[in-house]
């Protein structure tokens, strides 16, 4: 029997290569910043008691590894500008089977995420609905069937956006990124115009006879490394770009540009951001609000801003989380097409629509995953065990990235040869190996805390649940391997080149 690399030829077109760096750029940070940064350096303050007053430090500290594996993608991005971003580096250039599973369980997370950002934007609009004057639509907001509702048509509207292809989610997400940019900014300039004194001043007069209270937070590097894992969440997306390597113009050289942009930008926004905020309420106060509730940036500003200005805070937050989902999408759909285009996944799935040129079944597939999210959030009391599948998933992708650019040369020095994005292996390889350390830490931290978290059911811990979708993902890959095995196809000759381009213009 004689065997084969060459998938068969496409029945449609292709992926059209048209977005641009703006779009790119676009992408990563609208799936990067959610209204995590409303909530997360805040609400840490009961998630990693003792943190205190080194809540930037670890915010720092976090942004070292996720540096690190951008700097991995985009050097391989450089080389394997393909759809598909990660699965395709590591297949190529590490093991098949490990960017499988991988990002089989990166995919399963993002979907779950989906449906967590989706469920969590119906309170947000209603924090802006009841202020702004309509108290009856904040309140219909509140109500679960109109809730989960409000949720499912926010995700399938932009389902719509990206069957209509990435010129639709561009003309979306770049507009969006500049509205939360200068929403945001508002609480940058705060942070200039306001001081503790001044927070101490709208505290007594909004709860007169309260006080900022006085306390102590001695450094600890286990807490501090704690914080550090937490606030890595927050870097999660910029991955999202090289997702959308096959539809990408110029890519050898936006694809990289991208990344190293956004992950610049957001970095900067959350530093201005959280530092503005605690330059103005005390981290005491943050604290002892936090052990009580949950806490936001516009709630804590509010002791000191006009409730104009608040309400235009609790916008911004809105419409970062909106602007997660077109970005999300299309980094989703495009695993999925990798995966069905090399043969690992049923062949159905890489299918390109003739019109919008998208991988229309991969978005509708993804989509209905993400559904499944909102469902849950809706029927389920722990709501965030996507969001930590997704922690781990994201660290372990990261450090696979890592362990690829030392592997590439030797396992496939014809795609090493391509790589533009610092070429020289004195550079490459100790930057590796350092990003595998950090991540690695960071990993290990993650998967502590929650073992060590108190007794609950398995499956209400991020560990095993992962564990079991490596699983689930590792019986599907070896039951397509058998499929391509018995077709004829050569499949180790499949996985030293790239995907074709068949049809993309």
């Amino acid at each position: 029997m004689t065997t084969s690399s060459a998938p068969p030829p496409p029945s449609t077109p292709g992926l059209a290569r048209t977005m641009g760096l703006t779009g790119l750029v676009a992408t990563g940070v609208c799936s990067m910043i959610g209204a995590s940064i409303q909530i997360v350096p805040f609400q840490l303050q009961r998630t990693v008691p003792g943190i205190g007053p080194w809540v930037l430090g670890a915010f720092l500290t976090a942004a070292v590894p996720a540096v690190l594996a951008a700097l991995c993608y985009a050097i391989l991005a450089s080389a394997m500008p393909r759809a598909g971003g990660s699965y395709v580096y590591a297949s190529r250039g590490l093991n098949p089977y490990l960017g499988f599973v991988a990002s089989f369980s990166q995919w399963f997370g993002l979907c779950i995420a989906i449906g967590v950002v989706s469920y969590v934007i119906p309170p947000f609009l209603r924090d802006v609905a009841i202020p702004a004057g309509f108290p009856a639509l904040g309140a219909a907001l509140d109500h679960g069937p109109i809730r989960l509702a409000v949720a499912l048509v926010f995700l399938w509207t932009f389902v719509g956006v990206n069957l209509r292809g990435v010129g639709a989610v561009e003309k979306t997400l770049i507009p969006l990124m500049v509205i939360m940019f200068v929403l945001g900014a508002i609480v940058i300039f705060a942070g200039t115009q306001y001081t503790q004194a001044d927070f101490a001043s709208g505290l007594a007069a909004k709860e007169p006879g309260r006080t900022v209270p006085v306390a102590d937070a001695p450094f600890s590097w286990a807490t501090f490394l704690s914080a550090s894992t937490v606030l890595f969440s927050s870097f999660i997306g910029f991955d999202a770009i090289a997702q959308a390597g096959g539809e990408a113009k110029n890519p050898a050289r936006n694809l990289p540009l991208a990344t190293g942009i956004a992950v610049l930008t957001v970095g900067c926004f959350y530093f201005l951001f959280a530092g503005a905020v605690y330059h103005i309420v005390p981290w005491s106060f943050v604290a002892e609000e936090a052990s009580k509730h949950d806490v936001t940036a516009p709630g804590l500003l509010s002791y000191v801003l006009s409730p104009g200005w608040t309400l235009a805070i609790v916008a911004g937050a809105a419409i970062s989380l909106i602007n997660d989902l077109p970005g999300m999408l299309l980094a989703v759909s495009r695993l999925m097409f990798a995966w069905a285009e090399d043969g690992v996944f049923p062949a159905g799935v890489a299918a390109v629509h003739p019109t919008w040129r998208t991988p229309h079944v991969a978005i509708i597939a993804s989509a209905v995953m993400a559904t499944i999210g909102i469902l849950g959030c809706h029927f389920a009391s722990d709501f965030f065990l996507g969001v930590d599948i997704l922690v781990i998933s994201m660290l372990v992708n990261f450090i696979l990235m890592c362990a690829t650019v030392i592997a590439l040369p030797s396992v496939n020095p014809a795609i090493a040869s391509k790589i533009t994005v610092l070429r020289t292996r004195a550079v490459q390889a100790p930057l590796a190996a350092l990003g595998i350390a950090l991540l690695g830490s960071l990993l290990a931290v993650s998967v502590w805390k929650d073992v060590a978290a108190p007794a609950r059911a398995w499956y209400y811990r991020s560990t095993p649940v992962w564990l079991g979708v490596m699983a689930m993902a590792t019986v599907i890959y070896w039951r397509e391997r058998s499929k391509l095995a018995a077709s004829g196809i050569d499949a180790q000759a499949r996985f030293r080149e790239l995907p074709p381009e068949g049809g993309v213009v």
